[in-house]
């Protein structure tokens, strides 16, 4: 009976007062067990003791009968947050989902307060720094998309077909425009041949006829060695514009609307657009008076409606010009200056050209 009793040294050790700094947080079912059965006598009020001791742990209600100067901390309990289903989101409804998010991440979470690695940290900086933008029109571009409708579409066809138009009508006008070429006839030298008058849109070989008709009109009755070139066939005759042979299929409007370049600047210095001596278009002429034989720039009296003198070309130089006879070239054309002369080639541009001579000397000449 006697070894169920407390000692007289557990009697002193339990008679010390103990603060709560020195004790444990957490009382233990045997702590419980000590404090309640100091002074029982009996064995079987310390089973019951001992029985009610483990119960009460058990249930984690010891804060209730446990002494003043015994009490432990309160164990925080935390509640799991609820997870809400995600919405479909759809293009109209992106400020509504970012309302959403912004206010489930304000509501601080037990879990938002425990440390994380680094990696953790970074994924969520970089997730706060990217915010979603809604998609809108650029301001800073000044032009305005237009609604292209089947109207819009049909208007703006007709608007290139009337441009298209304008155009074709105003090219006619130029090629209608008359200009004066003065020129000469060269077998080694210069035979002056005069000036001749062609349209903008005639061909080359057209120009060659009329000039070499031009030469015998002005060599009768005198110089005979112009008299000759009228009988020279038009296809033997070739046509050196500077040091450039221009191919007698082209017409000159070619040279002036592609701007073509030769050695030593345009070959044609004239102009692509309408001047004053462009042509206007008027009425259309009457079936009963139309002469097929009569040019448009003439009058009824054959005389033309601008004289030569406020014509293009005419106040250049006659040697630019030259009309040559291609048997001739192909006899002398290992002699300076036909040696230096080259055919025009759409693909070649001529003004970036660096000119040798047959043996490969550069010149140092313009």
């Amino acid at each position: 009976m006697d070894k169920f009793l407390p000692s007289a040294s557990d009697r002193s050790r339990s008679g010390t007062p103990v603060t709560g700094r020195f004790t444990a947080q957490a009382e233990t079912a045997e702590d419980l067990l000590k404090s309640q059965t100091v002074g029982l006598v009996h064995l079987d009020d310390f089973r019951k003791r001992r029985a009610e001791a483990l119960e009460q742990k058990e249930r984690g209600s010891s804060s209730a009968s446990t002494p003043a100067d015994g009490a432990t901390t309160p164990i925080p309990s935390f509640k799991k947050k609820r997870k809400i289903a995600a919405k479909g989101k759809l293009s109209f409804g992106i400020d509504a989902d970012e309302d959403a998010d912004s206010s489930t991440s304000a509501i601080p979470t037990p879990r938002n307060n425990t440390p994380t690695d680094s990696s953790a940290v970074n994924s969520e900086t970089e997730g706060k720094a990217f915010k979603k933008k809604k998609l809108g029109a650029n301001t800073s571009i000044g032009l305005k998309p237009r609604i292209m409708t089947k109207t819009a579409l049909q208007r703006e066809a007709q608007q290139a077909d009337l441009a298209r138009q304008d155009f074709l009508a105003m090219r006619e006008a130029v090629k209608a425009t008359e200009v004066v070429i003065p020129y000469v006839f060269y077998d080694g030298t210069n035979i002056p041949g005069g000036r001749c008058r062609v349209k903008k849109g005639d061909h080359i070989w057209l120009f060659l006829d009329r000039a070499r008709k031009v030469g015998a009109e002005l060599g009768v009755g005198g110089d005979k060695s112009r008299r000759d070139w009228a009988r020279v066939n038009v296809d033997d005759l070739m046509l050196v514009r500077g040091e450039v042979i221009l191919p007698p299929h082209y017409d000159f409007y070619y040279f002036l609307f592609n701007k073509v370049a030769g050695f030593n600047g345009p070959i044609f210095d004239y102009s692509a657009q309408p001047t004053k001596a462009t042509p206007v278009a008027g009425p259309e002429p009457d079936p009963a008076t139309f002469n097929p034989l009569e040019r448009p720039g003439q009058n009824k009296d054959k005389t033309p409606t601008f004289p030569d003198e406020e014509l293009e070309g005419f106040s250049e130089d006659p040697a630019l010009t030259k009309v040559v006879d291609r048997r001739w070239y192909e006899r002398n054309k290992h002699i300076f200056p036909a040696s230096v002369w080259e055919e025009y080639k759409p693909e070649k541009d001529l003004s970036k050209v660096q000119r040798k001579d047959n043996e490969g000397n550069a010149f140092f000449f313009t």
